[in-house]
This record gives structure tokens, C-alpha cells and sequence, in this order.
């Protein structure tokens, strides 16, 4: 349920990004990232951590990245 929102979220988010993109390269006046782009970059952000702490995968990952290290140092 929170996974198909997150995912509706981002292609809406993304779909408005590439019609401003398209639409800017036309003209000179629209410059830089808007409120849009940051909240929806934002909101991104926010929907995955929420997933992967709903999911439990924080310890996961952190176990990875500890073993991932101690295989380059050697440790």
C-alpha cells in the first residue's frame, strides 16, 4: 500500500519534471530547480526511507555495508 503510493508519487513527480524540462529548453525563462522540484525530490526522499524503516531493512543494510568494509580492510 505505502509502496504503490511512494511509486505514484515519484512517477508523478518525474512526469512534472520532464514536461518543465522539455518546456524550458524552449525558452530562456524558466532557470533552475522550482519549489516543485524540491518538494517532489523531498517527498522522494522521505517515502524511501519510510519504506526501508517499514520494511526493517536499516539493520540490513547497515550489516552490508560493516561486511563490505571489513572485506576491504581486511578486518
Amino acid at each position: 500500500m505505502l509502496k504503490e503510493r511512494v511509486l505514484g508519487a515519484w512517477v508523478t513527480w518525474t512526469l512534472t519534471v520532464s514536461a518543465r524540462v522539455r518546456r524550458a529548453r524552449g525558452s530562456e525563462g524558466d532557470r533552475g530547480a522550482g519549489f516543485v522540484e524540491y518538494a517532489g525530490l523531498m517527498i522522494l526522499i522521505a517515502g524511501i526511507y519510510t519504506l526501508i524503516d517499514q520494511l526493517g531493512l536499516d539493520g540490513k543494510i547497515s550489516q552490508a555495508i560493516g561486511n563490505a568494509v571489513n572485506d576491504v580492510i581486511g578486518g
